[in-house]
C-alpha cells in the first residue's frame, strides 16, 4: 500500500503570510487534486464564518473606493487553487487578487475597465519580485474570450450603482462621515452604470457565462456580494446571484459570511425606523 501522507515542518508556510503562523502545518495528503494545504488547514476554512483581517499591504487598496483584503483573498487561493494555477478577477479593482497570487505563487489576471485603477495595480505589484501578474485594461464582456483556460476565479463586483448615490464606499481618509465617493467609469458597460437593477444582473449573467467557458471542469468559482438596498428597498442580492449563476451552469457549493468588524456605524432610520448596517459580505462559492 503506498504511503499517501506527508507531515510538514513546523514553521513552513502557505506563502508568504502563512494562514496560520507559528503553527504546525499538519499533515498533507498526495491524493489532494484541489490545493497544497494540509488536512488541519483545509479543515479551518470550511468553516462559514471567517472575520475579514487587515494588513500593511491593504494601506495602497483604500485608494479604490471598494478594497476587499488581501489576507481574505489569500485564504480563498490557497484554498481552490495549486501553486502556479492561473486565477481570473473580471472586476480586478485595486488588485488585490493579483497581489495575494503574487504572494502566493499563482499567475493572476486582473481585468478592470479603469485606466485609473489598472495604473494603481501596477503600482501596487511592482512591490513583489517576479509577480508573473496580467493587467488588462478593458470590458470583461470582450477580453475573457481571448483568455486561456482558468483553474480559479475569484472576484467582487460592483454593486449596481450604489457608488453614484451618496454614502457609498469606503473613504480613503477614514472619515466617520457619510459622503459621496468617485464611481467608477462612465462607461456603458460599467456594471456600476446600470440604471435598473434587472440590467445590472443580466450583463452580471452575461460575464459570469463567459467566465464558466474558460473554467476548467470541476474548478471553482467564488463572488464577494453583500446585500444593499435598490430604490430605498433591502434586497437579497447574493440570493439573486446565486441564481444567475445557477441559471449560467454553476453549481452552488455553500457561502462564507466574512465578517467586517472595522466598518463604522451610521443611525440609518434612527429614531424612527429599522435599517440594518452591513457589516458583512457574502462569499459564494460555485463550482462547474
Amino acid at each position: 500500500m503506498k504511503k499517501i501522507i506527508t507531515k510538514l515542518k513546523i514553521g513552513d508556510k502557505v506563502g508568504q503570510y502563512g494562514i496560520w503562523k507559528g503553527e504546525e502545518r499538519g499533515v498533507y495528503d498526495i491524493r489532494n487534486k484541489l490545493n497544497d494545504l494540509t488536512g488541519k488547514e483545509w479543515i479551518k476554512l470550511t468553516k462559514s464564518v471567517w472575520k475579514s483581517e487587515r494588513c500593511v499591504d491593504d494601506k495602497i487598496a483604500f485608494e479604490h473606493p471598494a478594497p476587499f483584503l488581501i489576507k481574505d483573498i489569500i485564504k480563498l487561493v490557497t484554498l481552490f487553487t495549486k501553486n502556479n494555477a492561473i486565477v481570473l478577477d473580471p472586476f480586478a479593482g485595486s488588485g488585490t487578487t493579483l497581489a495575494a497570487c503574487a504572494l502566493e505563487g499563482r499567475r493572476g489576471i486582473g481585468i478592470d475597465l479603469n485606466k485609473k485603477y489598472c495604473g494603481l495595480m501596477k503600482r501596487r505589484l511592482k512591490k513583489y519580485v517576479k509577480n508573473g501578474q496580467l493587467i488588462i485594461n478593458g470590458n470583461s464582456l470582450k477580453k475573457i474570450v481571448d483568455l486561456p483556460e482558468i483553474d480559479y476565479c475569484v472576484t467582487s463586483p460592483p454593486y449596481h450603482n450604489i457608488l453614484r448615490h451618496n454614502g457609498g464606499g469606503v473613504r480613503q481618509d477614514r472619515s466617520q462621515k457619510r459622503q459621496g465617493v468617485e464611481y467608477y467609469s462612465n462607461d456603458q458597460y460599467d456594471l456600476g452604470n446600470q440604471k435598473e437593477y434587472q440590467q445590472y444582473r443580466n450583463m452580471l449573467e452575461k460575464i459570469m457565462d463567459k467566465v464558466y467557458k474558460k473554467l476548467k471542469k470541476g474548478k471553482y468559482c467564488s463572488i464577494i456580494i453583500s446585500d444593499f438596498t435598490i430604490n430605498k428597498k433591502e434586497t437579497n442580492v447574493h440570493g439573486d446571484t446565486i441564481e444567475l449563476m445557477n441559471r449560467v451552469g454553476f453549481s452552488f457549493e455553500g457561502a462564507v459570511t466574512l465578517v467586517q468588524d472595522s466598518k463604522p456605524l451610521y443611525p440609518f432610520g434612527y429614531p424612527y425606523a429599522y435599517k440594518i448596517n452591513h457589516h458583512h459580505q457574502y462569499i459564494l462559492n460555485f463550482r462547474k
